[in-house]
């Protein structure tokens, strides 16, 4: 066969075996091979190297999608200084996700605008880059998608697909309240995953007014047993990020005004 041929034949081989990276990369990685003087070895390493970094990148944009994270914040975005209440040194062992190990429950309890979803998404976002499935919602749209889900005769499936996350973040519970039917479904997600996989719920209500939440004290009680069995619980007490936003973009104006005049 002449050299033209066997590069045709290689090129088929690569699109039949679907390693498309690899097949787009052959001319300039031949190329290469031939100015560098290249053993056989070092170009199949580069050339299948190509195709696991394209599969690497593939991955990690189906997590990504999958996740659902709605903000891209990282834990390095987090302003300590302005939440002494959080302890840093506990967040930076938080983000080497070793708590994923055992199913570690995560609770982060505080009032509004205080950073709770931003170190949860933060988790969220290493989590992904290390290659783990996440998964984030609300309290309300959970409610609402395994209301539907029950209505609709899927209630078993998006059970599965709320225990298959290795860490499910729970953002904004308590906020508004949970009919019956919420709080139920709320309490079956926990118990799906208890033990098995770590669950990230932010709260405005502290543990002792959970009832208010599912309007059960009996169901409060035996969900908080699940989560707090194995469980870092962060209590942030500051001030507003957004009230702090605002009040320094007024004193701007204010000032802007005054140097106006």
């Amino acid at each position: 066969m002449s050299e033209a041929s066997v590069y045709q034949a290689l090129r088929g081989h690569l699109a039949a075996l679907r390693l498309s990276a690899a097949a787009e990369s052959l001319p300039g990685l031949l190329d290469q091979a031939k100015a560098g003087h290249w053993s056989t070895t070092v170009l199949l390493e580069r050339l299948f190297s190509t195709e696991v970094g394209a599969a690497d990148a593939r991955r990690q944009a189906t997590l990504a999608r999958f996740a659902c994270l709605p903000a891209p914040w990282r834990i390095a975005d987090f302003d300590f200084d302005a939440q002494p209440s959080v302890d840093k040194k506990l967040v930076a062992e938080l983000e080497t996700l070793r708590f994923l190990d055992d199913a570690t429950n995560l609770l982060l309890i505080g009032p509004p605008g205080v950073g709770k979803t931003m170190l949860s998404v933060g988790l969220g976002w290493a989590a992904v880059d290390a290659g783990h499935k996440v998964h984030y919602t609300t309290a309300a749209d959970l409610a609402a998608r395994c209301h539907k889900a029950a209505l609709e005769g899927r209630w078993a499936t998006m059970m599965r697909f709320y225990a298959s996350p290795r860490l499910l973040v729970i953002d904004e519970l308590g906020y508004l309240p949970l009919p019956e039917e919420a709080a139920a479904a709320l309490f079956q997600v926990v118990t799906q995953r208890y033990l098995k996989a770590s669950t990230c719920i932010t709260t405005n209500l502290g543990i002792a007014s959970w009832a208010k939440v599912t309007g059960d004290p009996v169901v409060a009680a035996a969900m908080l047993d699940r989560l707090l069995h194995r469980s870092v619980v962060i209590n942030i007490d500051g001030p507003s990020y957004r009230m702090r936003v605002h009040r320094a973009r007024a004193e701007a104006s204010r000032k802007a005004v005054a140097n106006g005049k």
